[in-house]
């Protein structure tokens, strides 16, 4: 969750630079940490299979404040490297101090495409590098060069599967005041400004009572296998809706699954779970489809890193809804930055 703010101060650096300034701020750190879905899950993924921790070494990608870090050494791992480009691991490092661990925990401050680990190859990768859409961020990337450089032939990664999901929801309300607002300013008319807001995807809380459709994986990514290439895709989609309604948008979530574990650990940042700080993502229509139940609403999707700041996606969606009341379709572009 990459802050946006220049100051006077920073005025050299570059967007990229923002990335890992941001992550120095603590108030990040408390929402993930407070966020019990996405913590808990490591915390069991781990400690509940030391079998599989016990006396190995295990690399954390993008280390933060060393909560992951510390749970593999509580689950008996011989050494745990820690690395992170951000401020933050100044004191991740006093936190593993402070809680006597710091002989089984090295934290190294860099980016892992840079840093030289003191060892040659690790038996587990961890890593918490999800972002909004799954992919905003492109920290995958990271995780991807550390698993080809160091971790052993038959090693674990933690986790080690994603899949994402769409559907369709009716959000009347939240349009007009988001999106229609700029139709009519004052008497003033902004639409100018509406055209650029079509193409901002929102990160918001949807209330499950809103989706009127199926849902559908549209994108399952092994991370023990995936290639960089193929994290910018196209992949199609087909969902049912489910009552007479409009939709208004389209919307994406991810789960997240540990299938290393004796017992599989999963969590969905979906609607109908519990909150997550990654919430949904949501992509505004131009204009409403009207729908019965049982009509299909078909399309693909293509993600891939902006050129200009790699670390931005670039989201096209294609959709086409044919129904008894009408029958529409179109190509929309949009970029989470």
């Amino acid at each position: 969750m990459a802050s946006n703010s220049i100051t006077p101060a920073k005025a050299d650096l570059t967007s990229k630079d923002y990335y890992f300034d941001s992550y120095a701020h603590f108030g990040i750190h408390e929402e993930m940490l407070k966020d019990e879905v996405r913590t808990v899950s490591y915390q069991n993924a781990i400690l509940q299979n030391k079998h599989l921790f016990e006396g190995k070494v295990v690399l954390d990608v993008g280390c933060g404040t060393g909560i992951l870090s510390m749970f593999a050494a509580k689950a008996g791992a011989k050494l745990v490297i820690g690395v992170d480009m951000s401020n933050i691991i100044d004191k991740a490092k006093q936190i593993v101090a402070d809680n006597g661990l710091s002989d089984k925990v090295t934290l190294l401050k860099g980016k892992m495409e840079e840093v030289v680990l003191p060892v040659d190859h690790v038996d587990i990768i961890i890593s918490e590098w999800m972002g909004y859409f799954l992919l905003y961020e492109s920290m995958l990337d990271t995780v991807l060069v550390a698993r080809d450089k160091y971790l052993t032939p038959g090693g674990l990664i933690f986790p080690d599967t994603a899949t994402m999901h769409i559907a369709a929801i009716e959000d009347g309300d939240y349009r007009k005041e988001k999106i229609d607002f700029w139709d009519d300013v004052y008497g003033f008319n902004m639409r100018a400004i509406k055209e650029v807001a079509l193409k901002e995807p929102l990160v918001d809380t949807v209330d499950p009572e809103a989706i009127n459709t199926t849902d559908c994986i549209f994108k399952t990514i092994d991370i023990t296998t995936v290639t960089k290439e193929e994290l910018a895709f196209t992949a199609p989609f087909h969902i049912q809706c489910t009552r007479r309604d409009y939709v208004h948008a389209l919307l994406v979530w991810f789960d997240i699954s540990f299938d290393a574990c004796h017992k599989p650990v999963r969590f969905t940042t979906g609607p109908r779970g519990k909150y997550t700080h990654w919430k949904q993502t949501v992509f505004y229509l131009p204009e409403p489809l009207v729908t019965e139940a049982g009509e299909p609403i078909t399309g693909e999707i293509t993600s891939r890193p902006n050129d200009t700041n790699p670390r931005d996606i670039d989201i096209t969606i294609k959709y086409r809804h044919e129904g008894e009341k009408e029958t529409k379709e179109g190509a929309l572009d949009y970029r989470m930055c």
